[in-house]
């Protein structure tokens, strides 16, 4: 049997085992409503942004061909940048988590869709579906914990070339897409080792630069021969929409696993693990943001990443519904539900990326703002 480790510290401290597994059955509940609920509404959702997104697409690199005209590049644009989000975001990322499956169309399925991305769907759904939610916010286990480019928690040993870390995350930043395909390769590890020579992963390495290859013959070269006298104009269009994209992505998902007040865990945490402390784990691992309907779509719904990683399977549009409800389980457990609008939210994150850079208490650990958060340096423990 498991039991919380009677930390002072801890956000869970207050809860005994059999509270945190009653706490799992809740949450199973809600899940099991929305699986039986699903239908046709749900269907519809995602087959009219699927539309909307090409269309949107289709018309802005129209508009393109007369990008010379400022007021066409700057449409054009704004047309392609939120195309490309949406692509990303809405459609590719929720597809592929398989939250559309039950509707058995073999055009909007997890095992055939390929998105607009510099990693493979392939690639991507092992480390993201696979570790990254398997292993939320586990140090040494899920990888997005810093992109294993940065520290991300004070027990972590510090050394110089952490002062580094808030370039090196600007840079993934605007470069986000091929920081995550060569991330879903593990190219770190894999370039060290005797792995650089297994024929499985060059073969990795061999798909994700042929579709970057299509991607850049696509955005740098066809469309702006196809602009004629307008091609410097739509080259320019299409690598600021490449960079929008990269940077609005990334940070949507800072937000969603790096403000202040968002747990870590150590790997010892996870063994024998019940479905409730994986449950738990999730909503002490992830934020969500605060916004309107479309700040919502502009993120995929990963504004309710709380709800995202507690029920991955579930359509993207269902997460708002079962928000509240989720909500008032952390306050009847007595659990932080962290949560804030977009811009506090992103501050949080960089103003944590930037404290950890520096040895511990250099800088005050005290979140900034009104940023809820328990002891920033204490993480949960579950011990068997």
């Amino acid at each position: 049997m498991t039991a919380i480790q009677k930390n002072p510290n801890s956000p869970v401290a207050h809860l005994s085992a059999e509270d945190i597994e009653t706490l799992g059955r809740e949450l199973d509940i809600i899940r099991d409503e929305i699986l039986a609920d699903r239908g046709a509404q749900d269907a519809a959702y995602i087959r009219e942004v699927i539309t909307t997104q090409r269309s949107l697409e289709a018309i802005s690199r129209i508009v393109l061909l007369g990008s010379i005209f400022p007021p066409a590049w700057l449409l054009g644009t704004a047309g392609l940048s939120i195309a490309k989000i949406l692509e990303n975001m809405e459609i590719g990322h929720n597809v592929m988590h398989g939250q559309w499956d039950w509707m058995r169309d073999p055009k909007i399925h997890s095992t055939t869709w390929e998105w607009d991305n510099a990693s493979p769907s392939d690639q991507w759904k092992h480390s993201h579906n696979e570790l990254h939610h398997t292993y939320t916010n586990v140090l040494g286990k899920d990888n997005d914990l810093g992109y294993g480019i940065m520290r991300v928690d004070e027990d972590q040993r510090w050394s110089p070339l952490h002062l580094g870390q808030p370039l090196w995350n600007l840079l993934n930043a605007c470069f986000f897409q091929y920081g995550i395909a060569a991330y879903d390769l593990e190219l770190g590890k894999n370039l060290s080792g005797e792995r650089r020579r297994d024929p499985g992963f060059r073969a990795q390495v061999g798909a994700t630069l042929r579709k970057i290859g299509r991607h850049a013959t696509r955005d740098y070269l066809l469309h702006p021969l196809l602009s004629g006298v307008s091609a410097p104009t739509t080259f320019t269009a299409n690598l600021t929409a490449n960079l929008l994209r990269n940077l609005w992505t990334h940070s949507v998902i800072m937000c969603g696993h790096f403000p202040e007040g968002v747990q870590t865990f150590e790997k010892t945490s996870i063994d024998g693990e019940t479905r409730g402390e994986w449950y738990l784990r999730q909503m002490l691992g992830s934020a969500n943001i605060e916004g309107s309907a479309l700040l919502h779509l502009m993120t995929g719904n990963l504004s309710f990443q709380i709800e995202h990683h507690l029920f991955p399977d579930l359509p993207s549009n269902r997460y708002q519904e079962i928000a509240p409800r989720v909500e008032q389980l952390f306050q009847r457990y007595g659990l932080t539900y962290t949560s804030g609008p977009i811009h506090r939210q992103v501050a949080s994150a960089w103003h944590k990326v930037i404290r950890l850079s520096l040895p511990n208490d250099f800088l005050r650990s005290e979140p900034i703002e009104t940023v809820a958060a328990e002891s920033l340096s204490e993480r949960v423990e579950v011990t068997v």
